[in-house]
C-alpha cells in the first residue's frame, strides 16, 4: 500500500490522528489490528472491511480462529468503525465457503477480493451512496491473536484439529529437542492399526504420524536452521529412528 501510495504521490504517514487533516471524506481500515481512537473518529468516519461474518470473530485473528473452529463458511463485513473492538453496525456482508484444503493465507487473500469488490460496489455512487448501517446481531465470538504457543501440535488433540492446525500456517512440533514447522499435510489411516498395543500420540512411523483418532502425514517440513522440503527429503538427512516420538 505504502509503495502503491508513493507511486501515485499520494502523503503517507504512520499517525492515524494525521487523517484528520488530510481532506479524506472516508477512512478505510483493514486488518489494521488497533482501536482507532474516539476523537479521531469523530472528526473523520471509517469504515472497517472485517474479514469474518460479524459478530462471529471480532478481533484480530478471524480467518485463523474460523479455520481453527472448523467453520465451514465465513465472509466479509463492511462495518462502521467505533471505539470498540468490531462493534460497529454493519453495511454489508458476503458468505462463501471454506474449502477443505485452504489454507490461513489463501482465504486471507480470497477475502481481500471480496472485501474489495463489495466496498467498491458500496461506494458507486460515492461517500454519500453508503447505506445505513444494520446493528450486529446473534452470539459474538472473539478471534485473540495467535500465539506461538497456540501453533504447536497436540498430537492427542486428533488429525483433524492438527490438521486444521497446519493450515493455519507455522504449526509446529519438535523433534530431538529441536523445532520442526510442518508447512503441509493431510490425513492418513493410523499407522499400525490392528496391532497389539497402540502406537502412542505423535508416534512416527514412515511420514505419517499418529493421532489421537487418525494419523497425520507428513507432506512439507522445516527443521531449525533449514529452508522447507519435502518430508522425504528431511527424512533422509535426519534418520529419524523407527517409533521415534514427535513432540516428546
Amino acid at each position: 500500500m505504502k509503495q502503491a501510495a508513493h507511486e501515485l504521490a499520494l502523503p503517507v504517514t504512520e499517525t492515524v490522528a494525521d487523517v484528520v487533516g488530510s481532506g479524506a471524506e472516508l477512512g478505510v481500515v483493514v486488518a489494521f489490528g488497533r482501536l482507532v481512537r474516539a476523537e479521531v473518529l469523530d472528526r473523520l468516519a471509517m469504515v472497517n472491511v472485517h474479514f469474518s461474518l460479524l459478530p462471529r470473530w471480532r478481533g484480530a485473528a478471524p480467518v485463523e480462529r474460523a479455520l481453527l473452529a472448523g467453520d465451514e463458511h465465513t465472509g466479509v463485513s463492511i462495518m462502521a468503525l467505533e471505539a470498540g473492538l468490531d462493534t460497529g453496525p454493519v453495511y454489508a456482508t458476503l458468505t462463501t465457503p471454506i474449502d477443505s484444503e485452504e489454507t490461513a493465507a489463501e482465504l486471507t487473500d480470497r477475502l481481500g477480493e471480496m472485501g474489495t469488490d463489495l466496498l467498491l460496489e458500496l461506494l458507486r455512487g460515492g461517500v454519500a451512496s453508503l447505506p445505513e448501517p444494520v446493528p450486529q446481531t446473534g452470539e459474538a465470538t472473539y478471534a485473540s491473536k495467535l500465539t506461538p504457543d497456540d501453533l504447536r501440535l497436540d498430537w492427542s488433540a486428533g488429525a483433524g484439529a492438527c490438521r486444521r492446525l497446519v493450515r493455519v500456517g507455522r504449526a509446529w512440533t519438535t523433534f530431538r529437542g529441536e523445532r520442526l514447522v510442518v508447512h503441509r499435510a493431510r490425513a492418513a489411516p493410523a499407522p499400525g492399526a490392528g496391532a497389539q498395543a497402540s502406537p502412542a500420540p505423535g508416534t512416527l512411523r514412515g511420514a505419517v504420524v499418529v493421532t489421537a483418532d487418525g494419523g497425520l502425514e507428513l507432506l512439507e517440513v522445516q527443521g531449525a536452521g533449514r529452508s522447507a522440503q519435502p518430508f522425504a527429503e528431511w527424512a533422509r538427512g535426519a534418520r529419524p529412528l523407527p517409533d521415534e516420538v514427535l513432540g516428546a
